[in-house]
């Protein structure tokens, strides 16, 4: 469905862009997140992608939120599905966030591409909002000025629905020494996997359905191991899990998951300045890519009251 090989091409060019060109991406360097909000435009756009910025203040600077869609399935006044894959486009102050998230970008960024070449095929209509997210990182991170809290309270303001919210959160690093995988308390006694070879989906138990139709599609992708985890009361006791864009959503009721590497309990290199593009595993960011379109096309296959 994906050509692996070109799609490992084009995300190593996304990274070289996003960290070496382009560099650090925090609330420190406003110019490089004004270059990366204008680079995730421009791959969107050359899609043939309607693209919108969603614009707000922060500090003094103007942050936007970069919304683009895609739809599948033939055309119909509403969507019979919709979701949201999001993806933050900033970096931690002091390093350049290849894992943390440029890994994530490039992986929305191929999506994209391989869904908008299959646009109107299927069954059923599906759209895919495509938000780039313009500040999670601390300082922001936790405040109403996160990327993904306004966007979340801006669709709740405006009673937008979506059938599910998809975080893309450091998608990039892989380990298969035995022993790498680390989890927090409880989950390392839960049996998962001690290599990081897998990507994890990790959902409240309002999304279960939406965790459950995910893992579905992904292990049609056998080239990636796929674990998930549902965690009560919106990750509360469990703080790391709640560590990126889709807790905005959980808690504004929407269905949401987190797809990620499993960040610090995988990457040694989490918010260092040795998070660089030289450590990543790009043949597991393009299957990712892979297991996404699997799952997206998957959705527009479904029989319309399926």
């Amino acid at each position: 469905m994906v050509d692996i090989q070109e799609t490992m091409s084009r995300i190593q060019e996304h990274l070289h862009r996003l960290t070496v060109v382009i560099g650090e991406r925090s609330v420190m360097e406003v110019e490089n997140l004004k270059r990366t909000e204008e680079y995730i435009t421009e791959v969107f756009e050359s899609l043939g992608l309607q693209v919108e910025k969603e614009r707000y203040g922060y500090a003094g600077m103007e942050a936007a939120n970069v919304v683009a869609f895609v739809n599948l399935g033939p055309e119909s006044p509403d969507a019979a599905l919709r979701y949201l894959l999001g993806a933050h486009y900033d970096s931690v102050e002091g390093t350049v966030g290849a894992d943390d998230n440029a890994s994530a970008v490039a992986v929305q960024l191929e999506v994209a591409r391989n869904l908008a070449a299959r646009t109107g095929e299927g069954r059923r209509r599906v759209t895919v909002k495509l938000v780039s997210f313009a500040l999670e990182e601390p300082p922001v991170f936790g405040t109403p000025f996160q990327g993904g809290f306004v966007h979340a309270r801006n669709m709740h303001s405006r009673g937008e629905r979506i059938d599910g919210m998809i975080c893309l959160e450091m998608v990039g690093y892989t380990c298969r020494e035995p022993g790498c995988q680390d989890y927090p308390f409880p989950v390392n006694w839960m049996g998962y996997p001690k290599t990081g070879d897998f990507i994890g989906i990790v959902g409240n138990f309002a999304s279960r359905s939406l965790t459950r139709s995910l893992v579905r599609s992904f292990r049609r992708n056998g080239d990636l191991p796929v674990v998930s985890l549902w965690v009560p009361l919106n990750g509360l006791p469990l703080p790391a899990v709640r560590l990126s864009d889709h807790a905005a959503f959980w808690d504004h009721g929407y269905r949401a998951v987190m797809i990620t590497d499993s960040a610090f309990y995988r990457n040694p290199h989490y918010h260092r300045p040795s998070d660089t593009m030289d450590k990543l595993d790009y043949r597991f960011m393009a299957e990712l890519v892979e297991s996404l379109v699997v799952f997206f096309t998957a959705e527009a296959d479904r029989n319309g009251d399926g």
